[in-house]
């Protein structure tokens, strides 16, 4: 039984990866259910056996995407570090995706604004960002950020500079290469962090 379950949990992911790369070559409403099936090399009737529909198909992407984020956040959450430090492990994970994954973000930063019904229904999403806020908030409470930056809008900020980037990279409007995602890594946190940052307090204050 384990074999069996293993079989169909591998055909599923198989499934789900030529999604994503139909998607990201075609894009989301030019693509057919026939071209995912041949993609994957199964048959027509064999995806619908996990998958409802096309619209199922990104949803999953979505979800499961947001959802091993929210993981890899809470991992970072989990360490401890520093604030500043946490959010640059974070800004590094999203980033690096670009180079272990084109086109997975690809299609996020296509179809995010194209379907934003998926965003609405991805619990993960809301998750994740709720996780950023609680490391600002943590860094506030330290003494090591502003205590007067609202918290969840920091969390949006930092978020959406990430995601300027990745569409910037998908565009090619920006260099891509190992020290340029080093480089805006390392840019978006220290632009962050300036503007996050506690003032010293004058010495006799």
């Amino acid at each position: 039984m384990a074999g069996t379950s293993t079989g169909a949990s591998d055909k599923r992911q198989l499934i789900l990866d030529a999604a994503v790369r139909v998607f990201a070559r075609k894009c989301f409403h030019a693509a057919r259910v026939g071209d995912i099936a041949a993609e994957a090399g199964v048959a027509h009737g064999l995806l619908y056996h996990y998958f409802s529909s096309k619209d199922e198909l990104l949803e999953t992407v979505f979800r499961e995407t947001w959802s091993a984020m929210l993981g890899a956040v809470n991992g970072v959450e989990s360490l401890g570090d520093p604030a500043p430090e946490q959010l640059r492990k974070v800004a590094a994970i999203v980033l690096r995706t670009w180079k272990h994954d084109p086109d997975l973000v690809r299609v996020l930063v296509r179809e995010v604004t194209r379907s934003p019904h998926v965003q609405d229904e991805v619990h993960e999403i809301h998750e994740a960002f709720a996780a950023l806020q609680r490391i600002i908030e943590g860094g506030q409470e330290t003494g090591e950020l502003r205590k007067e930056v609202d918290a969840r809008l920091a969390s949006i900020v930092f978020y959406g500079a990430l995601e300027e980037i990745l569409t910037a990279w998908v565009l090619g409007q920006l260099p891509d290469g190992e020290e340029d995602v080093a480089r805006a890594e390392q840019t978006v946190v220290e632009v962050l962090k300036s503007g996050l940052a506690a003032a010293d307090v004058p010495a006799g204050a």
